[in-house]
């Protein structure tokens, strides 16, 4: 009996109206469509210091560091919606990935990283819909062990791209958001 994938979804902002959240939401909603099981999150609710080691040694890892770690061992994939913050990610979004990378006693380095297949996507107001950005989060997970799927979309000019209900009102954006979210599904759903 196959496994039904299980992917963690969330944007790198804290922001309570993103365009980031707003379009991790339509990939979420696609691969749940693709036959997936998703848990969306907000990292706005799982509040983590900025990562320091001096930190760390002291009193380990923080509860909403330990937290996200369950969260992401739990999942088989990610769907990552990444604003572009002066060409590169945010810092909560960094910060997410330091904290969650920390090994606990007795456990591998990058385990909850490790064979996890990501998708990603970022939607800015500018004219690139922050593909820089995009181009350091795939160098960062393919560095800590994440197979990130080749296909990916960066909405321009995103904060006129959303109807009232949430999707997008170009139907060709809606398609290439849901093929990235769909290439994650399919990947593992042939892996498990």
């Amino acid at each position: 009996m196959a496994t039904t994938p299980r992917i963690l979804a969330f944007a790198g902002s804290l922001r309570a109206d993103s365009l980031n959240k707003k379009l991790v939401r339509v990939a979420a909603a696609a691969a749940t469509a693709a036959g997936a099981e998703v848990t969306t999150i907000d990292l706005a609710e799982h509040r983590l210091p900025i990562y320091d080691g001096d930190l760390e040694e002291q009193s380990g890892l923080p509860d909403a560091a330990r937290g996200l770690k369950e969260m992401f061992r739990d999942h088989h994939g990610l769907l990552i919606a990444s604003p572009e913050y002066n060409s590169s990610i945010t810092a909560v979004l960094k910060n997410t990935i330091d904290w969650v990378s920390r090994p606990e006693p007795d456990e591998p380095p990058l385990s909850c990283f490790t064979g996890k297949v990501a998708g990603i996507m970022a939607a800015s107001p500018g004219g690139l819909g922050g593909l820089r950005g995009l181009v350091h989060l795939r160098a960062i997970l393919g560095n800590i062990q994440v197979t990130v799927v080749p296909r990916q979309i960066a909405i321009s000019q995103a904060h006129t791209a959303f109807a009232e209900d949430g999707r997008l009102t170009d139907e060709k954006q809606q398609a290439s958001v849901a093929a990235v979210a769909e290439a994650v599904t399919t990947m593992l759903t042939k892996l498990l």
